[in-house]
């Protein structure tokens, strides 16, 4: 049986726009979207034989998007199964290859992107620092979102066109990397996220590290542990943040006194609570009251 002939583009119905060396450069010389910029986009439907290999890996980071069929990602002695409604960034100057399923050739969309904050956009797709092949729903407004990418750069190249289609393609990409932020109802399964919830709707109660770890079930290192790993903060710098936002509220939108706002938000000492508005705010409660209140 003959070997079925791999191609890297050329698929009935495929889209792709690949943004020349000088359009680079001035979106490059651009403040307004030099920190994160589309270098290339897009769709292969059905993209039987499909593959793609680079060595030495890209300049760019790579967005893999799979709504239907499957493929693999070879990448760092790995292999990554991508398949409907799962996405995956290879990471710039990473060899890999990757190509479609001979049985159930895959449709996707792709995305090279480049910029000062890439890295940084990258980093927040990983999970404890490891690659992952990323579940997602599918959902429509991505979809129409890449069409307005691709209609934008085939209409222009000017330079407002071009800070259009780079805000559009952060918010594309970024529709994907805070998939489980962007939609907290769905995803917010996690201990941390769980703790977080139970905070928001017990603000005028005083909670303690011991209360916190065992209302999820948890010894206390693993939950300071584990909730430090996801939001960078402790538990109680958390809980004092969201009962500081908490009284902006009634500062703002109420008369009520510092005292009865303290009891609001459990809190007995009202020059502790002074001092901890003035640290996270930059200043005072009254001053607050007086500068915003309505």
């Amino acid at each position: 049986m003959e070997e079925q002939k791999k191609i890297m583009e050329g698929f009935l119905g495929q889209r792709m726009i690949v943004l020349t060396p000088n359009i680079r450069k001035e979106i490059k010389e651009n403040p307004l979207i030099s920190s994160f910029y589309l270098t290339a986009l897009g769709y292969y439907p059905h993209a039987d034989g499909h593959e793609c290999e680079r060595p030495r890996g890209a300049s760019e980071f790579i967005l893999l998007y799979c709504i239907d069929g499957e493929g693999e990602i070879e990448m760092n002695d790995e292999v990554y199964l991508l398949k409907a409604n799962t996405f995956f960034i290879i990471p710039k100057n990473t060899p890999h290859r990757y190509y479609s399923s001979d049985k159930a050739p895959w449709s996707i969309y792709w995305l090279h992107f480049s910029g000062t904050n890439s890295r940084k956009l990258y980093e927040r797709s990983l999970i404890d620092g490891a690659f992952h092949v990323h579940s997602i729903p599918f959902e429509q407004y991505r979809i129409k979102s890449f069409d307005q990418i691709f209609n934008t750069l085939d209409r222009s190249f000017s330079s407002r066109d071009m800070e259009i289609m780079n805000f559009r393609s952060l918010y594309f990409l970024t529709s994907f990397i805070y998939y489980r932020d962007i939609n907290p109802a769905v995803y917010s399964i996690d201990m941390v996220s769980n703790s977080i919830a139970y905070m928001k709707i017990n603000l005028d109660k005083k909670l303690s590290i011991n209360a916190l770890a065992d209302e999820q079930n948890l010894s206390i290192s693993h939950y300071l542990r584990s909730f430090k790993a996801k939001t960078g903060q402790s538990p109680i710098a958390y809980l004092n943040q969201l009962k500081i936002q908490q009284s902006c509220q009634y500062l703002y939108f109420t008369d009520k006194s510092i005292k009865e706002i303290c009891a609001l938000l459990g809190i007995d000492d009202q020059y502790y609570f002074s001092r901890l508005f003035t640290k996270l705010i930059g200043t005072s409660p009254s001053a607050y009251r007086k500068a915003y209140k309505r």
